[in-house]
């Protein structure tokens, strides 16, 4: 029983720390990261459809993200759910291929930025904790029907 506990407790960890991990990498830090823009979604053929489901997303540059649609008929969307994200990212395409250049980080973005990351942490933090106390209930529930 004790073994069945721990490996429920190892699976929640785990995920509680890749989740951690994707809210890491998506945060903006003056470089450019396609995994930026995951959680963008476009609406398109009728539905929410994530970015990278409709386009093509590259780095080619330390500070530029190059957004490719496979049809170009739904630049305009991409463009409005970019400019909608709270990325602060301001698009600009040319018929075919998005661009987005991503700004220098400022002391006031690095502050903030330093700020949205120990947030996240602690919550992660919080959710280990959570995940170790019921474990240990439950462990010590065990012991007492022993």
């Amino acid at each position: 029983m004790v073994k069945e506990i721990v490996k429920t407790i190892d699976e929640k960890m785990n995920k509680t720390i890749s989740v951690l991990k994707n809210e890491l990498s998506s945060m903006k830090a003056g470089r450019a990261n396609p995994k930026m823009l995951d959680r963008i979604e476009i609406e398109c053929y009728g539905s929410m459809m994530p970015l990278n489901q409709v386009a093509g997303v590259s780095a080619p540059e330390p500070r530029v993200l190059l957004i490719q649609p496979w049809d170009k008929g739904s630049i305009k969307e991409i463009e409005k759910a970019i400019l909608k994200s709270d990325l602060g990212l301001n698009p600009s395409s040319d018929g075919s291929i998005i661009r987005l250049i991503i700004p220098e980080l400022t002391e006031e973005t690095r502050k903030n930025l330093v700020k949205s990351i120990k947030k996240v942490g602690e919550e992660a933090k919080v959710a280990v904790r959570a995940i170790r106390r019921d474990a240990n209930d439950k462990i010590k529930a065990l012991k007492k029907d022993n």
